[in-house]
Order: structure tokens, then C-alpha cells, then sequence
């Protein structure tokens, strides 16, 4: 026997399917007209289940029994979109059919227009959770046992959710409110910049606030009585464990839990936009309003910038000494923050001396005033331009932040970086500077060679001197950190023990962090602190 044989034995095979299917059709038809006269829905869970589960068992081979299954199950979605379809026409109304899963997804993906950016799991959560509440749409979707089962694992969601966030108080609530203030969508991100949108967007973004105005007046009450559940209730006076936020900044953290109180109260979507509005005014929108320091990722087709949910909380104060240059930091941070022209910074000098300290305490102590910090390696020049464009329309601050730059002779990526600084043709934007740490001064491996009395075969040396120079040149703000002398060593020191509460006489403490010194890396901000970590962890 041939393929082409084969095929027609399929084709027969087929035949005889479409007409069992168009004569299943037409008995739905029949169905449908008796539904209309009994009132009866066309969707019935249990049924369904109950029909694949049989259809499944006729096949004689077990290898065929889930496709079976899904081939059943495929047949009786299209029959019972021809029942609803004799209903439609007809006049009658089935409200099963906003819980029959054949349906329902469409009605998930199509309910919201602007806000509709939740990641697939939080999506999952909340449309779980609105089914649950409704007994008919939760009998519809669900068995008994799944039901109970699904329960638990949106409370396991939720307080991961909440718990991660530091969130208090009504866990559904603030869930709810995190995906409005994290969505950046087209109204969003106008009222991040602009303030007070209005027009088309204004009225589709109310329709999406119609939507999450019903989700804020659900009542689990029904559900928790129903399915034996009383530890849901914990969820909705919650008492968290700690104050501390592991993924935002406590402040907003608060100002989100405040908010989800004050959107469940409002009596319209009218009044949740409005209050909505004042948030994005005061943080933004998104990742850029909610986190202060970011990385970047390459990723096709561009890169991605990913916040940082674990930055350091230290600040200006708790670095000891370097007052003049800690000073000259911040008076050019506090020109960019204001609007004022600023420079790029290159901090340089000895290890350890607390270069890289200052950035994140810069990052922390403008957070409030709008200013982001995005951390950018070396080998990451080349996204420069990509990740610049992101974030040029955004109503923030941004510092992109080079860690221990230096370059060796043979490395040429700094050409991608002297372009963005200055003297590529599109203009670099207002809000975006460039900070960068370095122990080398002119940041490229300088050599004898490059001085004018060693002769070598460079007829134009002056240039390659340049060329080299030029990088720094572009930083109009050189900070230098030079090692401490020997008592400004032994003033940190003393400072950071008093701060950190250790008990030790004085002469002793000094005496034991020279000797420390001596063995970790010479005097510098760092070995101070290392030995004090030390002490306390004996």
C-alpha cells in the first residue's frame, strides 16, 4: 500500500467525520430551542467533565485516550457556541455563558484596554480570585475540590506577593493597587509627565477604573463561608511581620498600602482616577517610580533595564570624612535634581576610599526627588544608546553609573562612550548624566612610550596622547578620594565603633585596627570597616 492510498483512506475517514459532526450540529440546535423554552443554561461543569471523562474510556488504546479527550472536548466548545447562538437570536439570555471557559478567557484578555500589563501569574491571581467570589461563576469553572485547592494557592501568591513588598493591612486591596501604579501604559506615563490627561485616554482609562472598581467591592465573605476557609480572612487585616520592604523603598511601600485604603473607599471611577493621578504625580509609574537603582540586560531586540531590589541603605553621613569632596557631589547632584546644568562626575583615587559608597548614597538620598541610578558595565557600552532612549522621555532623573572604569591599550569600547557623553549628533538628553568611579585619573593604561622624550615608531604621539586624555576630559566634574593618613585612619575607625556600639578602650581599638592595616590592604575606608565587621563578628 502506497501514501497515496493511505491518504485516501484518511479522506474517507473524514468524510464520514464531517457528516457524525454536521448531524451533531444540528441535535445542538434542537437542544438549544429546548433550552430557550426551559430557561435552562447551556454550560453545565459537571456534565462536561463527566461527558470527556466516558468518551475518554471508548478508546481502545490507551495511547489515544487524552487526545480523545481534547478532540471531545473541542467538539462540544463548538456546540455549545451554536446554542448560544440560537439563544442570541432568539432574544434569550444564558448568564452562564460569562462562566463558560470557552468564552471567559476572551472576556479576561478583552476586559481591560490600558491596564492589562500584569505579569502572567499576578494576572492569574486576580482572575482566579473574581471567580472564586462569584459561587455560580466558581461552580461554573470549578469542581468543589479544585475550588478549595485553588484557594490556598492564591492566598500562597498573595502573601508571597505582599510578604516580598512589605504590603499590610487588606492583601487584596493593595495587590489591586500595585498593578495600577506599576502599569506603564499610554495614560500612566501622560500623567507621569504631564499631569492631569484628559480627553479619549481619560475616558478609556475610567472604563479600565469601572473594572477595578468592582474588583475593590468584592466580598470573599460568601466564598470564605462557602468553602470552609476561615484563615482567608487573615488576609484582609494583615499584620506584617517586619517594616522592612525587600523590593521597594519603605516610603512608597506605605504610600501604596495608603493608597489601596483610599481607592477601596472611593465611590466611583472617577474619584480612583483622580487619586491614582496624584500618586503617578508624586512617584511615577512602573519600575521607574518604584525602584531607585537598575541594571542592564542585553536582550534581542534591545536592552532591558531590570531594577534592583537589594541596594545597600547607606547615605552621605555614615561615610566618614571627605567632607570637600563628598560637598562638591552634591552640589552638582542638587543642580541636576533642580533642573540646572550639571556635569558627568568621575570620582577617582585610592581603593577603598569610598568612591563607590558615595554613588549608592547619592541614589538613596535623591530618591524622593526623582533621581534613578542605572548601572552599566563596561562591556555594556555598545547598549548605551539603546537604554538612553528609554529613558530620555521619563519624567525622572537618571545617573548611569560606571563602576571601576579603566580601560588597558588594546580596549577600545571607551570610543562608545566618549560618543554618548559628548560628540555624537543627536544631543544627549537633559535628564541623564553619567557618574563614573575609577582608581585611574585619565581612566586609559597610560606608558613611558606616551611621554615626548621616549621615541618609538608613533609619528603623531601628541594625538595618541589626546586621543587617550579625551575620555576624562568629558567628565566636567573631577572628584579625587586619596588614601587617609594614619589619624584620619584611626578617626573612622573610631567612628564606625562608636556607631556600631562596640565596647573597647580606645588605645586598644586603635592599636588593633593598625595591626589589621598592616595585614588587609593599607590605610583606607574600607580596611577600617573591614575590621570593625570583624570585631563584631567575633
Amino acid at each position: 500500500m502506497d501514501l497515496n492510498e493511505l491518504r485516501l483512506d484518511i479522506d474517507e475517514i473524514d468524510a464520514e467525520l464531517l457528516k457524525l459532526f454536521e448531524q451533531r450540529m444540528k441535535i445542538s440546535e434542537k437542544v438549544a430551542d429546548y433550552k430557550i423554552h426551559s430557561g435552562k443554561s447551556v454550560f453545565d461543569k459537571e456534565r462536561e467533565i463527566q461527558k470527556i471523562e466516558a468518551f475518554k474510556a471508548l478508546a481502545n488504546d490507551d495511547e489515544n485516550r487524552d487526545a480523545a479527550g481534547e478532540f471531545i472536548e473541542k467538539i462540544m466548545e463548538i456546540s455549545r457556541k451554536r446554542q448560544y447562538e440560537k439563544l442570541s437570536e432568539s432574544g434569550a439570555l444564558d448568564n452562564g455563558k460569562d462562566y463558560d471557559p470557552v468564552f471567559s478567557e476572551e472576556v479576561k484578555d478583552n476586559s481591560l484596554i490600558l491596564y492589562r500589563n500584569a505579569t502572567k501569574e499576578q494576572a492569574w491571581l486576580r482572575d482566579t480570585l473574581v471567580i472564586l467570589a462569584d459561587k455560580k461563576g466558581a461552580e461554573a469553572h470549578y469542581t468543589r475540590g479544585e475550588q478549595e485547592e485553588l484557594v490556598h494557592t492564591c492566598m500562597n501568591i498573595l502573601i508571597d506577593e505582599s510578604a516580598r513588598r512589605g504590603f499590610y493591612g487588606n492583601l487584596w486591596h493593595t495587590f489591586l493597587a500595585l498593578l495600577l501604579v506599576s502599569d506603564e501604559n499610554a495614560y500612566s506615563m501622560a500623567d507621569e509627565m504631564r499631569g492631569d490627561t484628559d480627553g479619549s485616554i481619560r475616558e478609556i482609562a475610567l472604563h479600565d477604573l469601572t473594572r477595578f472598581k468592582t474588583w475593590f467591592d468584592l466580598d470573599f465573605s460568601e466564598m470564605i463561608k462557602r468553602l470552609g476557609t476561615p484563615e482567608l480572612s487573615a488576609l484582609f487585616d494583615f499584620k506584617a511581620g517586619s517594616s522592612d520592604s525587600k523590593v521597594f523603598n519603605t516610603r512608597v511601600r506605605d504610600r501604596i498600602c495608603e493608597l489601596a485604603v483610599t481607592l477601596s473607599k472611593c465611590e466611583n471611577a472617577e474619584d480612583m482616577l483622580s487619586e491614582l493621578a496624584l500618586f503617578y504625580k508624586q512617584y511615577g509609574v512602573g519600575k521607574f517610580g518604584l525602584h531607585k537603582a537598575f541594571r542592564v540586560r542585553h536582550a534581542e531586540p534591545s536592552a532591558v533595564i531590570e531594577p534592583i531590589r537589594n541596594i545597600r541603605h547607606v547615605q552621605l553621613a555614615d561615610l566618614v570624612g571627605y567632607e570637600i569632596a563628598k560637598q562638591k557631589l552634591v552640589q552638582n547632584t542638587d543642580a541636576f535634581v533642580a533642573g540646572k546644568k550639571a556635569n558627568n562626575c568621575l570620582l577617582y583615587g585610592d581603593a577603598g576610599t569610598g568612591k563607590s559608597s558615595c554613588i549608592k548614597a547619592i541614589a538613596n538620598e535623591y530618591f524622593d526627588k526623582g533621581l534613578r541610578i542605572i548601572e552599566v558595565y563596561k562591556h555594556q557600552f555598545k547598549d548605551l544608546n539603546d537604554v538612553i532612549a528609554q529613558i530620555k522621555g521619563r519624567n525622572y532623573k537618571f545617573i548611569i553609573y560606571m563602576d571601576d572604569l579603566s580601560f588597558e591599550e588594546f580596549e577600545t569600547d571607551y570610543k562608545y562612550l566618549k560618543a554618548v557623553i559628548e560628540g555624537g549628533l543627536e544631543k544627549k538628553p537633559e535628564n541623564v548624566l553619567i557618574y563614573a568611579t575609577s582608581n585611574r585619573r585619565h581612566l586609559i593604561r597610560e606608558s613611558f612610550k606616551d611621554k615626548p622624550a621616549v621615541l618609538d615608531d608613533d609619528l603623531h604621539r601628541n594625538d595618541t596622547v589626546q586621543e587617550k586624555l579625551s575620555l576624562a576630559n568629558r567628565f566636567g566634574v573631577t572628584i579625587y578620594f586619596g588614601a587617609p593618613e594614619m589619624k584620619e585612619y584611626d578617626e573612622i575607625v573610631r567612628v564606625l565603633a562608636k556607631r556600631e556600639g562596640i565596647d573597647m578602650p580606645e588605645e586598644e581599638l586603635v592599636a588593633e585596627a593598625r595591626k589589621w592595616e598592616m595585614n588587609h590592604g593599607g590605610l583606607s575606608g574600607r580596611t577600617a570597616q573591614q575590621f570593625i565587621d570583624y570585631l563584631l563578628g567575633k
